[in-house]
């Protein structure tokens, strides 16, 4: 991942496919057999949606182990309130937006305990960041890839969680506006709005690791 494809240029939507509509169907029929508590049908949830939102939760909170933990427990929440889901959105939408909850109360507990995001970068945080990032040992390309990504993820790491958050959404997971607005609850023009300051802080931070 470069830091331009973070900070890409954004693209019109597009009709929906054929693709989207069966994925759509698979869906409806996954959660009717969650509905009935069929042992099977969650763990087809877990096998579709961990790696993504594990994704997602190492980004928010720079830490596999801990991105590890809460995503266990994004399932454990799902499985424990399905009840409660209402159909509004997706399911991945829907899931988002329990690890989106865990990963904020998670990061104020840490910076509670005084592991809040690290100030400054430099071949410690490279190193440990591109550990971070599962990049293995190779040609100079593939260590420059690593450094690439580990810079990126450690300007994303100094950037607030919101902030964080919605270029994790958008720029990462490439999640449609309509997705983030579900799964944020914020307005619109508010996601567009804290988007684009949080991109400008983004590339003012790998601006200066460029220097």
């Amino acid at each position: 991942m470069s830091s331009s494809g973070v900070l890409g240029m954004e693209t019109e939507g597009t009709p929906v496919s054929a693709e989207a509509e069966a994925a759509a169907r698979e869906e409806r029929l996954l959660l009717a057999k969650l509905r009935r508590g069929e042992p099977e049908a969650f763990e087809s949830l877990v096998r579709t949606h961990q790696d993504r939102l594990y994704d997602f939760c190492v980004r928010m909170l720079g830490d596999r182990e801990e991105a590890n933990d809460l995503v266990q427990d994004v399932f454990v929440s799902a499985h424990q309130n399905l009840s409660r889901f209402r159909e509004d959105s997706k399911l991945s939408t829907w899931l988002f937006r329990i690890g989106k909850n865990h990963c904020i109360n998670r990061l104020k507990y840490l910076k509670r305990r005084g592991r809040g995001r690290s100030e400054e970068y430099g071949e410690q945080s490279e190193g440990t960041l591109a550990e971070l990032l599962g990049s293995p040992p190779g040609p100079d390309a593939a260590l420059e890839s690593a450094r690439e990504q580990a810079r990126v993820q450690w300007a994303i790491s100094q950037l607030d969680p919101d902030a964080r958050m919605l270029v994790a959404l958008r720029d990462i997971e490439g999640l449609s506006y309509e997705e983030i607005v579900d799964i944020t609850e914020l307005a619109l023009g508010t996601v567009k709005s804290r988007l684009h300051r949080a991109r400008e802080k983004l590339a003012d931070l790998l601006g200066r690791l460029e220097e």
